[in-house]
């Protein structure tokens, strides 16, 4: 006799197709909130194990240029009371630190949309100070975000500073103001406190999405400390 076999098989329809979809969209959500989820851990316990060895010795006052007011000052006077973030780079390059520049103005946009303004605050300081005067510096922060401050000032002073933040920066011996030339340098931003301490530094390859959530927490964690934050 011959075997029959029964299909149970059914056709599959437009309904099949929606739940399908439709989970298919939920197990994403799921996995991007797991994700998610798994960075701010990340993150908080890199802060804490900060808390329990003590943060690097990075950045000190300095006494520099500000080519935005024309004048010399300390940084205190403009980083006092308030948080802020710290680029090293030069007016003539090409494409990273317009970019680096960019993402630091996006921050800085959101945290004034979110916190209002004067609570962090960017700053450029050139690597190249032999092409970067104050009236270049000034000009060119201002293509990038009217509340970003540029400092310039002597080769000397500038190799203090960047060597303070641990700033590795290189360009060709014996070129002029006037030569074409590139200067190496690394690639971070630098999150200081009201206080004018070292909180971290983010590179090239963090977003301004995870800065701006890296910064939110630290900004938390401060004022739960008893930190202030001064608005004006």
């Amino acid at each position: 006799m011959p075997v029959k076999y029964q299909n149970n098989n059914k056709p599959f329809t437009w309904k099949s197709a929606v739940v399908l979809g439709i989970t298919a969209v939920g197990l994403g959500v799921y996995f991007d909130k797991e994700v998610k989820q798994h960075e701010l851990l990340r993150e908080k316990r890199e802060r804490a194990k900060l808390k329990r060895l003590g943060k690097p010795n990075v950045g000190r006052p300095f006494n520099l240029i500000n080519a935005n007011e024309g004048k010399r000052m300390d940084s205190q006077q403009v980083m006092q009371g308030k948080f802020s973030l710290i680029y090293f780079g030069f007016t003539h390059c090409p494409d990273i630190c317009p970019e680096e520049l960019d993402k630091m103005a996006a921050v800085v946009d959101e945290v004034k949309k979110e916190f209002g303004p004067n609570v962090l605050i960017p700053i450029f300081i050139t690597c190249d100070p032999l092409r970067d005067t104050e009236p270049v510096v000034k000009e060119y922060v201002q293509d990038f975000h009217p509340d970003l401050i540029g400092f310039t000032g002597t080769e000397q002073e500038i190799k203090q500073v960047a060597k303070s933040f641990r700033v590795y920066s290189f360009k060709p011996a014996n070129v002029s103001a006037d030569d074409d030339y590139l200067v190496d340098h690394s690639i971070f931003f630098y999150l200081m406190d009201p206080e004018g301490n070292f909180v971290d530094c983010y590179a090239r390859d963090t977003t301004a999405e995870e800065v701006l959530t890296s910064f939110k927490n630290y900004m938390q964690d401060y004022i739960d400390e008893g930190g202030k934050i001064t608005i004006k």
